[in-house]
Order: C-alpha cells, then structure tokens, then sequence
C-alpha cells in the first residue's frame, strides 16, 4: 500500500491559505504602523482595519460596528458569557442556559460563574447530540440572564437548530449567544435571520492564522470590558490590534463563505462514503446525527481499541486525525461530548474523528478506507479488552452505547 499523507483534522486547527498570507504580508513589515497613530503609517492600518470589519461583517449579515475583533473563539466566548452576567446580575438575573456538551470554553466559564453566585442550567442532548428548541423554552426563568448554545459541536459536528433557539430566546426576552467557530465556512450564518445576539468565531478553523477571532454584539447589547487599558475596539477591548491578523481573517472569512453550497456538495457525499466504509466494521457506532452534522465531519466508536494507539498508527501511515477535541487531547479521560450521548466509556474510549476541508478527494477516501481497517485489526490483535470480548460474546447493545454480554 503507497502511502499518503492526508490531513484530517480541521476541525482542530486548519494551515493559512495562499490567498491570506499574501493578503497579510505586507502589514508585517511595510505596513506595520500601530493604528492608533495619528501620522500616515498608523491612519493607513486604521482604515485597513475599518475596512476589514466591514467585510467580516457582511460575511455574517451583521454591521460593522457590531463586529469586535478578539484573539480567538476562547476569548470571544468568555467575553460574551462573563459580559452578560456581569451586566444583568444587577438586575436579579443571575441564570444562565448552556448544554452539556458545550466546548470548554463555555462549560469552564460557566463553572466560574457558578463559584460567584450564578445558576447554569445544562441542558441534556438527545442520543443523536441535538437539542430541541422546547427543551430551551421549558428552561428559561424569569430570573435567566444568557441562554448560549454551540452552533456546531467541534468534535461529533451535530448542527444546532440555531435560528429556531434564537426565535425562542427572542420571545422570551433573553440574550443568546451561539459559539459558532465549527460553523463559521461551514454552514450558511445570517445573525438578523437567525435571532442571534451574539456570536464567537475564530480564524484558524477557516484557514486565518492562528490568535485572531471575533465576537459579533447586536447592536443595542453594551458589554463591560474583559480587558481594560486602551480604546481600542471602541473602547470595548484594550490592545494594540493584531492587523495582520485582522486582514487575514477578513479574507479567509470571504473565501470561506464566498460558496458554501458548492463545498457542502462536494464534501457530504464523501463524508458519507467515509461513514459507510468505516461502519462495516465490526462492533462501530456513527456518533452524532448523519443528516444534522457539519459536511466534513466523521466520528465514530470503534470497539476493543484506544483512541491514541489508534491516532499513532493512523499518524504512521500519514493520516492526522483526532480522537476529541484538540484543547483536551493531552487527557485520558473519555471525551464528555462522547459521555453526554450515553456511551460508557469503554467505547467512548475508541472513538476516532475526521475532519475535512475542500481539498479531500475521492482517493483520499479510499486510502483512508483502506487502511484503517488494516490498522484496526492489528490493534484489536494485541488488545486484551478485545480478546475478553471474544471469549465472553460481549458486544455493543442494541443502541450501540454500551457493551453486554450476548447469549450463545
């Protein structure tokens, strides 16, 4: 078998583009004045600026003057969460709705706010990682401040019904915030047609450099600062901005809305082809919704293996891939994404995620598919997990969420 070398693991970090580092270049050495200059090099990077909050904003159907830049989605997230609660606290609205499998970013802010007073409500997901609009209504309070669902799910790729939580929040008078970083090149965002308030999004998952993000803030919602020192962002978010950073992001956000549609047809049918192959494998289990989940976007439970023996063999045969989320790849806990479906954790632990962006081709499946069952094979060969299974006839019941032990 010719080895290739295939990267699939977008949904972690994804390379910058030909296009954004060209667009970039010349703000790290011809134009590097700080925009807050009143001479000519700093008012040039003042209005390169303006200009490309302009177009990040139309890329979202927001105003510019609703788009604040950040240094990623974390940050976007934080601001949003700790902003509203910091805001509405004085007015006895100290609750907030989120769901269980929420990235860290918003589950640990969550957390921080519980140590200071505030009630979150952590709403479950269905076994299929969805969660229902009714489920949202049924939770918000008189007393509830934010309501703040992910947009995408960053490791099983399940598509909220983000515009129809948004119409509920709307109703009900409640912010809502989406994390929407999975999402952002992915799907269709309309902020106005989609009842969302607020929104974080990050450059790397969409081929901008690393370190620069956003955090769209409809108008009419005021924040208090998360960083305080100059007047940068409107006075909004103190620190010499990160134009380069800036004018890439505002490039790959156009490039990467520019034809959703036509990178969706491209990618689902391979993304299925990917499902299929891989789920004729015995004892497998496809996490998150097939028809509601991200185009590039495959994770499944392979049975009897661990997930890092699993991503080193990939990793020799030159496919980079992820077992969760990338900001917790260090642990050997099972992904709580995964646990919130209802996996146990002995398959949860062998989960494998692939994620893909327009450059993945018809023989990059194939090798793909041809290889992991060779590896799996020999991995299972060595597992004593997998041997016991054998000899006792334990197999994934009927849901495929835990292991029993079948009768002869």
């Amino acid at each position: 078998m010719e080895k290739r070398y295939i990267y699939a693991d977008h949904a972690a970090t994804t390379a910058v583009s030909d296009a954004v580092l060209q667009e970039m270049l010349p703000y790290f050495q011809q134009h590097f004045g700080n925009p807050s200059s009143i001479y000519e090099k700093g008012r040039e990077n003042e209005r390169a600026i303006i200009d490309a909050r302009a177009r990040v904003a139309k890329c979202l159907g927001a105003d510019p003057k609703e788009i604040f830049f950040t240094a990623g989605g974390s940050e976007s997230d934080n601001w949003a969460i700790k902003g509203v609660a910091d805001k509405l606290a004085a007015k006895g609205k100290k609750h907030i709705i989120t769901s269980v499998f929420e990235h860290h970013a918003v589950l640990h802010t969550c957390e921080f706010l519980e140590k200071h007073g505030f009630e979150v409500t952590y709403l479950p997901v269905s076994p299929q990682g969805l969660i229902d609009p009714k489920q949202v209504e049924d939770a918000i309070r008189e007393d509830t401040a934010l309501v703040t669902i992910m947009y995408a799910n960053n490791e099983i790729g399940t598509i909220q019904p983000i515009a129809e939580i948004g119409a509920v929040c709307k109703k009900h008078g409640v912010i809502f915030h989406t994390d929407a970083v999975q999402a952002v090149g992915n799907v269709e965002i309309d902020v106005k047609a989609q009842n969302i308030d607020m929104l974080s999004l990050s450059g790397h998952k969409f081929h901008a450099p690393k370190g620069i993000g956003a955090l769209y803030i409809r108008k009419g919602i005021t924040l208090p600062n998360l960083i305080h020192g100059g007047g940068q962002e409107s006075g909004k978010r103190a620190g010499t901005e990160n134009v380069p950073g800036i004018i890439g992001l505002a490039k790959a956000i156009e490039d990467a809305t520019a034809n959703i549609p036509a990178k969706i047809a491209h990618l689902t049918p391979l993304r299925d082809k990917l499902i299929e192959g891989i789920l004729k494998i015995d004892q497998t289990r496809l996490n998150g919704d097939r028809e509601h989940r991200l185009c590039g976007n495959v994770n499944i439970s392979i049975v009897g293996i661990e997930g890092e023996s699993l991503l080193l063999m990939l990793d020799y045969f030159g496919i980079q891939a992820s077992s969760g989320s990338a900001c917790t790849s260090g642990s050997l806990d099972p992904s709580h994404v995964l646990l919130s479906l209802g996996l146990v954790h002995e398959v949860a632990h062998g989960s494998l995620r692939l994620s893909f962006g327009e450059e993945l081709t018809e023989e990059d499946v194939d090798y793909i598919l041809e290889t992991i069952p060779q590896v799996v094979e020999r991995l299972r060969a060595m597992s004593p997990m997998w041997e016991r299974m054998q000899k006792e006839n334990i197999r994934l019941n009927a849901d495929k969420t835990r292991l029993v032990k079948e009768e002869a």
